[in-house]
């Protein structure tokens, strides 16, 4: 192989934005995806049937959403057009059972010249990791080489989870923000939900009204969260009181229609929410981080401060691994710590 480029000189991290999509969008992708290959057709006779039968597979087998499948094809692109660039030539299956280490190191450094951070970058890797792991297994390629190159390393933030006053103040006030009663008793009824229950945005916006937790009524709540894994979450009395005083204005209550819906009817888009709680946030003087997300992390780390164990909050929260919930377990050091500064005798001439 030949044109090879020299490794470029890793630049400071950037992180990425983050974007909502409607349902409608994931719709959308689900069909995309659903249309693609097959994951046992056979061998591939270019790169882009093996792509499709990788991005199939991810899709059907493994049930990766289709937001999931949309970004693994982003990030393979990316590879394959510097790849292009890179060898002096579109590269095909062969070539990539030729690529040395150094390629891999080429491109991440590439990446991080762009100005990509730690955590871009790792996702990238991981994709590209992930279809080389799909062909060794599927078609016999060697994989070997990709697996030597060392994921960048990624620090993971610490949740930022707002206090149970904030927490009570945007279920509580949110309401406020709209003149109109409906309007009113749907952003009540909806953040009031994402605090109470700790669910995702996406996850709360894709019930209907068959879901909805009836007052009165011990029964729980079942969503469909990532990778459309399904989990069951109790439901307090203030969330039930919240949904049913929805419910009496909502426009279309038939089991099949959307729980939570926009001014035109349809459901609503998590932008639309999103706003209303950055306008709140900001009327009220609470931190910017004041977000959906940052409601189910206050779930969460309200409920380990009051001695839930980490394993009952995986379940409720719908984390795969529990490492990932472990991250809480640094937001209640933190306090503790914070606490203790300001309280211990000692603590100031310790840090003289």
């Amino acid at each position: 192989m030949t044109g090879r480029r020299a490794e470029t000189p890793v630049v400071a991290d950037r992180l990425g934005e983050q974007h909502t999509e409607s349902p409608a969008r994931i719709a959308d992708l689900q069909a995309r995806v659903e249309a693609r290959v097959g994951p046992d057709a056979a061998r591939p006779a270019s790169l882009k049937q093996a792509e499709d039968a990788f991005l199939a597979w991810l899709g059907h087998e493994r049930r990766a959403s289709a937001l999931t499948v949309e970004a693994y094809g982003r990030d393979l692109a990316g590879f394959f057009r510097f790849l292009t660039k890179h060898l002096g030539g579109e590269p095909g299956l062969a070539t990539l059972g030729e690529l040395r280490t150094a390629d891999f190191r080429a491109w991440l450094a590439a990446k991080a010249a762009e100005g990509i951070g730690n955590t871009s970058r790792a996702r990238h890797l991981s994709a590209v990791r992930s279809f080389f792991r799909f062909l060794s297994r599927r078609h016999g390629m060697n994989a070997a080489v990709v697996d030597l190159i060392q994921t960048p390393r990624v620090s993971k933030p610490v949740p930022r989870a707002l206090s149970p006053g904030q927490a009570r103040t945007v279920s509580d006030e949110i309401g406020t923000l709209s003149d109109r009663a409906a309007v009113a008793a749907r952003d009540t009824a909806l953040f009031t939900l994402l605090y109470g229950c700790g669910l995702r945005i996406a996850e709360a916006l894709s019930l209907c009204v068959r879901d909805t937790p009836k007052p009165g009524d011990d029964a729980p709540l079942q969503v469909t969260g990532k990778g459309s894994k399904p989990r069951i979450v109790p439901v307090l009395p203030v969330v039930r009181e919240a949904i049913a005083g929805w419910l009496a204005y909502h426009p279309d209550p038939r089991p099949s229609s959307p729980l939570f819906t926009g001014v035109r009817g349809g459901r609503l888009n998590p932008g639309i929410a999103q706003r209303t709680l950055r306008d709140f946030r900001r009327r009220q003087g609470l931190p910017e981080h004041t977000t959906p997300h940052a409601l189910r992390h206050s779930f969460a780390t309200h409920l380990l401060a009051g001695g839930a164990d980490l394993r009952s909050i995986q379940e409720l929260l719908g984390h795969a691994s529990l490492s990932t919930t472990q991250r809480y377990t640094a937001v209640d050091m933190s306090r503790l710590m914070e606490v203790w500064r300001r309280t211990h005798p000692r603590a100031g001439r310790c840090q003289d």
